[in-house]
């Protein structure tokens, strides 16, 4: 049975694992779940995922939850290269897991709220912005920009070292989706963050791009979606 993965590309750690299974020729059976329409809420998903979220792969009957247990799984089963989670230096593969365990709550916490805040929840429920909950997340995406900067940045390329790693896929998957929104100048005003990201979009080409398709639509009709709102 060939590898499934259940994705929706609007899901910032489905797009992270999408682009990595097809950066790494990794074959697999796309089974797209529609979040907009609620196919993640059925009775036959949640045969799947009982927690009713994405990504998920089913490995001929091995299933898993998690983003990032499913691209360290696939490393290790695959026999990756070892720059993706290093196995033969110990302190390099500490850095990866560094920025891993900080980046649920300081990275995808507040570039998705804020998101989810000017676009998301005032579309859905026809009410207006809330300006003061958009003003406290942008707050801290600048704290995050300065700590990606000030640290993890600090004096190399990627954020565990000078070779790139899952932790840059991660990171960068979930920056991007403040270009949606137009919120992109909040990363981009720092020369380091800017680079950065440039850096793994090119490294990561043409499998980004792909990937973020519908991003870039979005931020091309927000305007006049904002305008509405």
């Amino acid at each position: 049975m060939p590898l499934r993965l259940y994705f929706d590309l609007l899901s910032q750690p489905s797009r992270a694992v999408y682009m990595f299974l097809r950066m790494n020729n990794i074959p697999f059976e796309a089974k797209p779940v529609a979040l907009r329409k609620g196919e993640h809420l059925g009775e036959e998903y949640k045969k799947i995922n009982p927690f009713s979220l994405v990504p998920v792969i089913d490995d001929d009957g091995f299933k898993l939850t998690e983003s990032i247990a499913i691209v360290k799984y696939m490393i290790q089963k695959r026999g990756l290269p070892d720059h993706w989670f290093p196995a033969q230096n110990f302190k390099k593969q500490a850095r990866v897991e560094e920025y891993l365990l900080w980046y649920h709550i300081n990275t995808r916490f507040p570039a998705a709220l804020l998101f989810q805040h000017l676009l998301l929840i005032p579309r859905a429920t026809g009410k207006p912005v809330d300006h003061k909950a958009v003003d406290k997340f942008r707050q801290k995406v600048n704290t995050m920009v300065s700590r990606l900067e000030g640290y993890f940045l600090k004096d190399q390329k990627y954020l565990a070292g000078d070779e790139i790693s899952i932790a840059d896929i991660f990171g960068a998957c979930e920056l991007i989706q403040l270009y949606a929104c137009h919120e992109n100048a909040l990363y981009e005003k720092s020369p380091i963050v800017k680079a950065w990201m440039e850096r793994v979009q090119k490294d990561t080409n043409p499998y980004f791009d792909e990937a973020h398709k519908m991003v870039y639509r979005t931020n091309d009709v927000y305007k006049e979606i904002a305008a509405k709102l």
